[in-house]
């Protein structure tokens, strides 16, 4: 049954606001969408459709209003080897491949896997993403490179001038809309000695149509591209989620992370049949919307339908948008997107978090690969919580008559068993050794099989060097472990227990 109260807050609530973000977005993605077909060696009607296609698409089918979606370079970058080896074809066989992979992440409810992602990891990213903007727009600020010159620089200062100031007068057009077509006017006007869209690459004429991809169905051509689908669904998801919880941060809502993750593979796959490539979300574009005014699945159905009216019947036009105008947007981006407050946060975080975020944006910067420094930060946090945790562990000795207590205090794991086995004897070592040991482990819990194992090794120990042994005040899930898997010891009798419940 549809939710008529979600379709209204979602489509119809902002129209306006939608329908203006959503046409800056449009013009943003495309210079982007063709840069990231060269970057994958494709012809930019490749990167243009699959922008096209996937916004539309997602706009209906993802679980994040508001987030734009489309051609990306993160998924650009590793289908370069395909696409050079087998063609484009193939391109389009593992970009349907990509979706399907994303359909199944999201049945086996792999979205919940961001709950490992921390603070600190996602705050490493979007700076890096940041960085990663503003260093993409550099080539088009270089001196040396042909039609770039004083007024390429003069337009950047006019374009983010207005940016910043018209906002102060009036908000009823999304600023970064008005300096693109008063750039754009005034180089057709005076025809400025500046790059254009058009500079960029040739724009497509006509509509995309739907075809299947031109390969063989053969177990061979499924081992081509199996594993090029499988990265760039890992990278697409991995980035979409990040992206959709910073839009949550930004618009204080929330999003359907299951949703999102089928929906990103439903877009895919109709990208692909419409010839486009794989693509997710865009941080950067998905900043524009939101800071343009774009919150509900308006603006990036709106972004979708305005790039395709705009390549179909509108390609002259758009080709003579200044780049100018274009770069000092996404420099906008990167100075919105970069979280500021991390930097004199470095000095008042615990510096683990400072390392992580920090690890998450060199690896990023350095490769180019989201996934890549996501991945490292994730596992240094991983193992920054394991230390902490492993620390958290001690054990006193008392001396109670003719019995030596031991009281273990903390969690028991694979990482502190060691400092476990230390704590408790050898009992002959100590100055006043007694023949009747207790264990005491009520304040104590054991996680896994290394913990069982050592609290075998340390009873066997005792024994052996006969000591009469107890052990006491196992919790219910530590006294289910130790009826499994230990081998000296069970609760019950012989520990000096009854039977647990």
């Amino acid at each position: 049954m549809l939710d008529r109260a979600a379709i209204r807050r979602d489509w119809f609530s902002n129209i306006r606001g939608d329908v203006l973000a959503g046409l800056v977005v449009a013009l943003a993605l495309i210079p982007e969408a063709i840069g990231f077909s060269i970057i994958a060696g494709v012809d930019p009607r490749v990167g243009l459709y699959a922008s096209v296609a996937i916004a539309m698409v997602i706009a209906f089918t993802g679980g994040r209003p508001g987030m734009i979606s489309a051609a990306t370079a993160a998924v650009a970058v590793v289908v370069v080897p395909l696409v050079r080896d087998h063609g484009v074809e193939y391109l389009f066989a593992a970009t349907i491949l990509m979706g399907v992979f994303q359909g199944v992440a999201a049945l086996l409810r792999l979205d919940l896997l961001m709950q490992f992602v921390s603070r600190s990891v996602i705050t490493g990213f979007v700076n890096a993403l940041a960085i990663l903007i503003f260093m993409a727009q550099l080539p088009q600020l270089d001196p040396t490179a042909d039609g770039i010159g004083w007024v390429t620089y003069a337009m950047v200062a006019a374009a983010l001038a207005m940016i910043y100031l018209i906002p102060k007068l009036t908000t009823a057009v999304p600023s970064p809309l008005i300096a693109i077509i008063v750039l754009t006017a005034l180089t057709i006007w005076l025809d400025a000695p500046v790059n254009t869209v058009s500079d960029m690459g040739e724009l497509p004429e006509g509509l995309p149509y739907f075809a299947l991809p031109d390969v063989p169905l053969t177990w061979e051509t499924l081992a081509i591209i199996a594993p090029y689908s499988a990265t760039m669904a890992a990278v697409g998801l991995l980035e979409s989620l990040l992206t959709a919880q910073i839009v949550d941060d930004m618009t204080h809502t929330g999003s359907n992370k299951r949703r999102e993750s089928g929906g990103q593979g439903v877009a895919n796959i109709v990208a692909a049949m419409f010839g486009g490539m794989g693509g997710c979300a865009m941080i950067g574009q998905s900043v524009i919307n939101v800071t343009s005014g774009g919150r509900g699945r308006l603006s990036t159905f709106t972004a979708g339908l305005s790039l395709l009216i705009l390549l179909a019947l509108l390609g002259d036009l758009v080709g003579q948008v200044p780049m100018p105008a274009l770069v000092a947007i996404m420099i906008m981006v990167s100075i919105g997107t970069f979280s500021w407050n991390s930097i004199p946060n470095l000095s008042k975080h615990p510096w683990q978090s400072s390392v992580v975020m920090l690890t998450t944006v060199v690896v990023v910067v350095a490769t180019h690969n989201l996934a890549l420094g996501v991945l490292a930060g994730v596992i240094l946090s991983g193992v920054f919580f394991t230390h902490k945790v492993m620390t958290m562990f001690e054990v006193v000795r008392e001396r109670h008559g003719d019995k030596a207590v031991y009281r273990a205090k903390g969690q028991i794991f694979y990482a502190s068993v060691e400092r476990f086995e230390a704590a408790l004897g050898p009992e002959g070592a100590m100055p006043d050794p007694a023949d009747h040991v207790v264990i005491d482990v009520s304040k104590a819990h054991f996680w896994d099989i290394s913990a069982i194992g050592a609290l075998d090794k340390v009873v066997e120990r005792m024994r052996r060097h006969g000591r009469s042994v107890k052990v006491v005040g196992l919790n219910r899930a530590s006294s289910d472990l130790v009826d499994k898997f230990a081998l000296t010891d069970k609760t019950g009798v012989e520990s000096g227990l009854a039977p647990h419940p």
